[in-house]
């Protein structure tokens, strides 16, 4: 998997009850877009993450317009 700064991720929750965590990555540290990612969630939470299967990514589109 490789992502960039600014990519909209979600974190899908694996319990019952447990809602979805969406975020932005805000810095990529492992080499070519691997992991670690810090992400800055919209709650407001910082962390350092090393993705799992229940992580997505919604990769930012250059704006053409």
């Amino acid at each position: 998997m490789s992502v960039k700064q600014g990519d909209r991720i979600t974190i899908h929750g694996r319990t019952v009850g447990a809602g979805d965590r969406h975020g932005e990555i805000v810095e990529v540290r492992g080499k070519d877009g691997a992991p670690p990612y810090a992400v800055k969630f919209d709650d407001g939470h910082e962390t350092l993450i090393f993705p799992g299967g229940d992580f997505t990514v919604d990769s930012t589109q250059p704006n053409t317009t």
